[in-house]
């Protein structure tokens, strides 16, 4: 092997020297990921968004080669999950599986967060489109929309219905569903999906707003029924079920969705690996077909389409919140 010169050396020196002065997380980018990767769900295990996760998980890790943790962290309506991940150090190994409900509605009734959601998050990519639902325990005895209005006038102290937490998007759809309907109805928020089922199932609550993907087994398997779906129209991957505005409930609508999220700083060419993966893994149609299963839909969006996204959802809503007197209970 010949020998550097002086010359060379310090040439080779010179060139070195701006990668070394590179923060460790952008010189480490080339080799992206290089340690397992956390996927934060600022939920309870059960609920869509970490359906969602455990699905694209094991894809991605197939991908590139290294573990992609789903870490469940509730509470707070989503904000403790959230929390963690904003500030997490933007070194591309934590990423927030997030949803209307945490990213939007608990984030315009919160006062007290620490930080401006859409200043802390960059977008990675949006994932999925999920309905919500009106869903009821098998012995209430009801089996549509205007016989769960009628059931309700009945009662002399109204009923209680669960959400997966306060600000979620299933919490917005029961708030609408009581001010469109005039019903007596109490929230009675929960740590996730996964709780809030539970409880309908076990009769402790009597009805529930929570999202398709987490209630179509449930329903399927006789454990509980679903009413309505809170779309506009009705879900094509589940034509039978009608919807709440069908069903005598004017101007109804509320839905969520999944998406993916890093912390402001990440750098760059982790985001964008990350999203061109995922869109692949969307478009496979095992994938597509899956979600469908699931009662969700893929709706890839790419980094800059996701945040624009955002700041339209939070254009949208804010008046709808304000105009409804909604505050973090």
């Amino acid at each position: 092997m010949p020998r550097l010169t002086r010359r060379a050396a310090i040439i080779t020196s010179a060139l070195a020297a701006p990668a070394l002065l590179l923060p460790a997380a952008a010189r480490a980018q080339d080799g992206w990921p290089n340690r397992p990767v956390t996927l934060m769900v600022p939920w309870a295990p059960g609920g869509s968004n970490d359906v969602a996760a455990r699905l694209l998980a094991p894809q991605l890790e197939a991908r590139f080669g290294q573990p992609f943790v789903v870490e469940n962290r509730p509470g707070g309506g989503g904000a403790v999950g959230m929390g963690l991940v904003a500030r997490a150090r933007p070194d591309g190994l934590t990423f927030l599986v997030s949803s209307a409900s945490n990213h939007v509605f608990h984030a315009l009734i919160a006062t007290d967060l620490g930080y401006d959601v859409r200043q802390a998050f960059h977008g990675v990519a949006m994932l999925v489109d999920v309905p919500n639902v009106v869903a009821a325990n098998t012995a209430f005895g009801v089996t549509n929309i205007q016989e769960l209005i009628a059931k309700v006038k009945s009662l002399p102290h109204g009923i209680s219905f669960g959400s997966s937490g306060v600000g979620s998007s299933n919490h917005l759809a029961g708030e609408l569903f009581r001010l469109r309907t005039g019903l007596d109805m109490t929230h009675v928020p929960y740590r996730g999906g996964g709780p809030a089922l539970a409880d309908v199932i076990s009769g402790t609550i009597p009805v529930v707003f929570l999202n398709l993907p987490t209630m179509l087994p449930p329903a399927e398997a006789g454990l509980v029924r679903i009413l309505a779906v809170g779309t506009e129209n009705r879900v094509p991957s589940r034509p039978d079920i009608p919807t709440v505005a069908e069903q005598g409930v004017a101007d109804y609508a509320v839905r969520s969705w999944t998406g993916l999220f890093a912390p402001r700083g990440t750098p760059r060419p982790a985001i964008d690996r990350l999203s061109t993966a995922l869109r692949e893994i969307l478009d496979a149609p095992a994938t597509r077909a899956r979600l469908t299963e699931m009662g969700s839909e893929p709706i890839y969006m790419d980094p800059a389409e996701t945040d624009r996204f955002v700041r339209q959802e939070f254009d949208r809503w804010g008046p709808v919140v304000k105009a409804a007197g909604l505050k973090q209970e």
